[in-house]
């Protein structure tokens, strides 16, 4: 690299070939001997997108495949997100520079590996020709997930836990300055250049305090950490991490991939729009594409004919992702014609029908932003309440949900967008939550069952009217698709921390008996509601251990080991009326 730190890189080339040949890169935080061919099935690294050896160096490109600063057999010190842009210029300039290579540098992988990929395209290095950056939503900070850790304002608690013990220590190989590549390759094998990380004890871990010191129980090792929970989302801190904004400028042909319980996928669909309206020229502004699909975090290419995300059945998601990825790069790095910008610009799995659709926007063109209101007696409590939702706006005052949230006894996490963590119990996807809807901090609100099918795909955003005995809490909501059995199937979720309700960028208090709005960012969902089926709404005030606990003090949260039992209610009258924010697509929907 320009300061003289030396990325440890390997290359693979297809026997046989003659050159100059076009390069696939892959940088990684997470061991680049993990991609080995020689190594074990399932052991292969999953995050970079199944087998790129024999995906890409088979159909005649050299692949290089390096541990990023600080990783593995790499020098250097790693920080979270940092040095993606410098590292990766200076790596694209060394292999262009060799003789095998013909100047064309496509990059490729999952998550961080993706996430990289977008911090690289904003530099506009003149041979990086394209991108495949999958489930790399946690890279925009113009969003409330900065480098996913975080969702309105609150910590996701259980994707730490167990991220950062494997891959977000403090700690690297030092290496000697005169070590020779053949000396390393002599004794690197004899060596182990990753930590080994004790057995988690995750039901005892969640519920220790204070937060801060969680990760120092779990592990003897400094990690990150600390770091990402003490700064608050719009702390100056991140400035310092190369993450992508608004200012950035992009131009080259990028081909995004994620899914539907990625805790990213909003931002996914944010960067494909940033992307193009900040492209230099048309070559970037064009040529940007997705494909999502309905399955979890970097699971798009497991989709089989009988594809159960979680619990529920999605049918036939296959997609022929490989073949796309090849076609992609030899269209951009080996100048084929072969027509693969006549896709449409957005492919996604319509959930509920089962079936993939495309559009040439996001969100879709003729997109009808519809309310449904919340309507009740004062008894929306559980399942068993009289919570409902309805088109129609209440004309009156209506009696207020309450309910008391108690951080001692939080709502469990069941599904969702669950990342990046070992624990068997913290799984992403959707299951049946009747029976967390029997708790009474449990609001529920159920349209009746449809007569006509309703299709809602696009953003989703749900505004709360909300009161509360404590001067901070949070509101989460949670969209869920009833089938005419009971089975209540989740679909997407948010939370606002309600100090945040302002802005990230200050901190206000409640006031013990006013009123005061809240608007949560339930991020983005394609889902077809059958007739017969109903379209329900919860609303409670924790979703743990996802999202760390709100100890309703006001304080830091991280800090603290006290906490305070809150008295909320959710207001829904003329002059409060609470209500999400549909993307139905075309008109049926409930009748008027």
């Amino acid at each position: 690299m320009r300061d003289g730190v030396r990325l440890s890189t390997d290359l693979y080339f297809p026997v046989g070939a003659t050159g100059p040949l076009p390069v696939v890169l892959i940088r990684t935080p997470y061991d680049k001997n993990a991609v080995r061919p020689d190594q074990a099935p399932g052991k292969v690294l999953a995050s970079a997108g199944g087998l790129p050896v024999q995906l890409f160096v088979h159909q005649g490109y050299v692949l290089a495949v390096q541990d990023i600063r600080g990783k593995y057999e790499s020098e250097g010190e790693w920080r979270v997100g940092a040095d993606s842009r410098g590292d990766g210029q200076d790596t694209i300039d060394w292999l262009v520079a060799q003789t095998w290579s013909n100047g064309n540098v496509g990059t490729y992988g999952c998550s961080y590996l993706g996430e990289n990929q977008i911090q690289l395209a904003a530099e506009r290095h003149p041979n990086h020709k394209a991108a495949i950056p999958q489930g790399a939503g946690g890279v925009y900070t113009g969003t409330n997930r900065t480098f996913a850790f975080m969702d309105g304002g609150a910590f996701e608690f259980a994707t730490a836990i167990g991220w950062f013990p494997r891959s977000g220590n403090k700690f690297s190989l030092a290496y000697r300055s005169d070590m020779t590549d053949s000396e390393f390759r002599r004794s690197g094998s004899y060596f182990s250049t990753g930590p080994k990380v004790p057995p988690i004890p995750f039901d005892d871990a969640f519920y220790w305090l204070p937060l801060i010191d969680t990760m120092a129980r779990i592990v003897p090792y400094a990690t990150h950490y600390e770091d990402m929970l003490i700064h608050g989302p719009a702390d100056p801190y991140w400035e310092t991490y190369e993450y992508v904004g608004d200012s950035d400028r992009f131009d080259i042909p990028a081909l995004h991939i994620n899914s539907w319980y990625d805790l990213g996928i909003s931002e996914t669909l944010h960067l494909v729009n940033l992307m193009s309206r900040n492209a230099e020229t048309d070559l970037g502004r064009k040529n940007q594409f997705a494909i999502i699909s309905p399955t979890g975090h970097c699971e798009s290419e497991a989709a089989t004919e009988r594809t159960v995300v979680g619990r529920r059945n999605m049918g036939d998601a296959r997609f022929g992702y490989y073949e796309l990825y090849l076609r992609w790069f030899d269209r951009w790095l080996k100048g084929i014609d072969n027509g693969v910008t006549d896709m449409p610009r957005l492919q996604y799995f319509l959930m509920g029908k089962n079936e993939w659709r495309a559009a040439d926007s996001w969100p879709l063109k003729g997109t009808q932003w519809t309310r449904y209101y919340l309507r009740s007696k004062g008894s929306a409590n559980s399942r068993y309440g009289d919570g409902m939702l309805d088109r129609s706006k209440p004309v009156a005052d209506e009696a207020a949900d309450r309910y008391v949230y108690d951080p001692r006894t939080p709502v469990p996490t069941l599904g969702g967008v669950v990342c990046c963590t070992s624990d068997p119990d913290a799984t992403s996807g959707s299951y049946d939550q009747s029976g967390l809807e029997m708790r009474q901090d449990v609001l529920v609100y159920t349209t009746p069952p449809l007569e006509r099918g309703v299709e809602v795909t696009g953003p989703i955003e749900l505004v709360l009217y909300v009161s509360s005995s404590a001067k901070d809490t949070d509101f989460t909501g949670k969209l869920i698709d009833v089938h005419p059995d009971g089975t209540a199937y989740n679909l997407q979720d948010g939370i606002l921390r309600a100090r945040y309700r302002e802005g990230y960028e200050r901190k206000v208090w409640m006031k013990e008996g006013e009123v005061y709005e809240l608007r949560l960012d339930l991020h983005a969902v394609s889902n077809h509601f059958l007739p017969g089926h109903s379209i329900r709404l919860e609303v409670s005030s924790s979703n743990f251990p996802r999202l760390d606990r709100n100890l309703n003090t006001g304080g830091n949260n991280y800090d603290e080991t006290e906490f305070l039992v809150a008295r909320n209610a959710v207001h829904h009258s003329d002059k409060w009326p609470s209500h999400i924010v549909l993307p139905v697509i075309e008109s049926a929907d409930l009748p008027q």
